[in-house]
């Protein structure tokens, strides 16, 4: 019966690894984090100050704070490397999104669980080069989404693991992270890129990756991500789908960046202003006075961007930015501006018809700008 019963041999494709990960499929905001303490952009003062506490491994608990695409995580995770290297990385290192995980069960649960093992010693061919120190990092991802209830739990936690176990969270506004859990951790504040080091990455990225970008085509881009890398990164690996989509594949514009960000061009942006009754530079052209033109030149203009398909917020932004940084309106009519977008931003935040909205803005500012 033994010869009937012959194992099968495994096939090629079964003996291969089940999880393969293809470099060219992946997103590049993945695929360019960066690996070590080294390739972060635009936080000296922060990364100066971790790559002294690399050198003592004497890690304390950590708070990244800042606006978001700054690099907080990609910190985190490169200097996590750099203390454990590849191989215990997985064993040391504990990531968690508190915005999906983020009540008090999980603290009880999982984060306790986890906090309260004592790591084994690493063996010398694991830990060859790296520091490796006695502890474990456990990494909170939003921790501002975290509720109080969560928050004050983790506390103890804190303080009862803080020898074999570091934290280090990460949120965007530090102001909802309650006083008691911030004191207990060194704070980092990571700041908005700057227009250099955005400039630096893109180029880099484009270059490895062959995109043909022009300068108007960067510029584009770090305008519209206002300071976050990550949203930038995004945008130009959608408008290199987007230009290699076609056959010959099209060269990248900058109008391109702006259509896939969700910002509204320049010229009808230009033609809503100028109905306001604000001067604004560019080829737009009315016949008629927009200080004369009232209800009828506010509606029509609105609806132009209703026909659009244009997001009321956005154009709020922008609308915004055009008005405040005007050098011919005087600083009355630029405050009186501001409390107007702030009601209407308000409003369209508690769900209010866009339309209605927007005629409303126009005509209060059309009044103030007579």
């Amino acid at each position: 019966m033994q010869s009937f019963l012959k194992q099968p041999k495994p096939s090629q494709q079964q003996q291969q690894p089940k999880h393969v990960h293809d470099p060219s499929l992946q997103p590049w905001i993945e695929k360019y984090r960066p690996k070590t303490m080294e390739e972060i952009s635009a936080q000296e003062h922060t990364v100066q100050v971790l790559k002294k506490t690399l050198g003592s491994a004497n890690l304390p608990h950590m708070l990244f704070y800042g606006p978001p695409g700054t690099g907080k995580t990609s910190t985190i995770l490169a200097l996590a490397r750099q203390l454990f290297g590849p191989e215990l990385f997985r064993s040391r290192v504990l990531e968690l999104n508190a915005s999906d995980e983020r009540g008090i069960t999980v603290v009880r649960e999982k984060i306790k669980n986890f906090a309260r093992q004592t790591p084994r010693a690493a063996d010398d061919e694991a830990s060859k080069g790296y520091p490796c120190p006695p502890y474990k990092i456990i990494i909170l991802d939003e921790a501002d989404s975290m509720t109080q209830d969560a928050q004050a739990a983790l506390r103890r936690v804190m303080e009862t693991y803080a020898k074999i176990t570091r934290f280090c969270l990460v949120c965007n506004y530090v102001t909802r992270i309650i006083e008691p859990l911030a004191s207990r951790c060194s704070k980092f504040r990571f700041h908005t890129l700057d227009a250099s080091s955005n400039r630096a990455r893109l180029e880099y990225i484009a270059t490895a990756e062959h995109v043909s970008v022009t300068p108007a085509v960067i510029s584009t881009l770090i305008s519209t991500s206002e300071g976050d890398l990550r949203r930038s990164i995004t945008y130009l690996q959608s408008a290199h789908r987007l230009s290699a989509s076609t056959s010959p594949p099209t060269e990248i514009q900058p109008r391109d960046i702006q259509e896939i960000a969700g910002v509204i061009p320049n010229a009808v942006v230009n033609r809503f202003a100028k109905a306001l009754g604000v001067e604004v530079d560019g080829d737009v052209d009315m016949d008629i006075d927009a200080r004369k033109q009232g209800f009828d030149g506010v509606r029509n203009a609105v609806q132009e961007l209703v026909m659009g398909g244009y997001s009321a917020t956005q154009v709020l932004s922008q609308l915004h930015d055009i008005i405040i940084l005007h050098p011919l309106l005087s600083g009355p009519q630029k405050s009186k501006c501001a409390l107007v977008f702030a009601e209407i931003d308000k409003k369209l935040s508690d769900g209010a018809d866009e339309e209605l909205q927007l005629v409303d803005m126009g005509l209060r500012v059309w009044k103030v700008l007579r």
